[in-house]
């Protein structure tokens, strides 16, 4: 039993990492429980302050996901038109470009959401896309950096506790 659940712990982990990208998937959280899983098997002692701890991280996280984005906007001088393009494009971007829509599709969104509110101010909707982009970039980041981490805990714990595992 504890094999299985370290595999399916492992692919929550590794499923978050993947969701760092997505927008569907919330990734840090997705790792989480991953590290959770792990923690329910027989060789691995629980801590619940460890789990805890990571569980703050991956809401402070889910949270500044959607905040960084419209900071970004925001202090680019974009609009609520840009946000929501930003989101929209994204999705389709990854729909119908895979990978490359990850970066092209915010951009595009968020460029032709500002035009739509204002198609007078291109330079200003170009701006906002920018920003619309750089609030995008940061947040994914950030989502990934934290989902390698619990991935990275998640095969330390192992380690720690190898002989009991196998």
């Amino acid at each position: 039993m504890d094999i299985a659940l370290l595999i399916i712990g492992f692919l929550f982990c590794v499923l978050g990492v993947v969701g760092s990208f997505l927008p569907v998937l919330p990734g840090p959280f997705t790792s989480w429980i991953g590290l959770l899983i792990l923690h329910f098997t027989d060789a691995i002692t629980e801590n619940w302050t460890f789990l805890g701890v990571t569980l703050a991280i991956s809401i402070v996280v889910w949270a500044l996901d959607y905040i960084v984005p419209a900071m970004g906007t925001k202090q680019f001088g974009g609009t609520k038109y840009g946000m929501i393009g930003s989101s929209l494009g994204l999705i389709v971007g990854i729909m119908y470009m895979g990978p490359f829509g990850i970066v092209i599709g915010p951009f595009a969104g968020a460029f032709i959401g500002e035009l739509i509110k204002d198609s007078s101010e291109s330079s200003k909707a170009l701006k906002a896309a920018f920003g619309s982009f750089i609030g995008f970039l940061a947040g994914t980041f950030l989502k990934f950096i934290v989902s390698i981490g619990f991935l990275i805990f998640y095969f330390i714990k192992i380690s720690e506790n190898w002989e009991r595992l196998f």
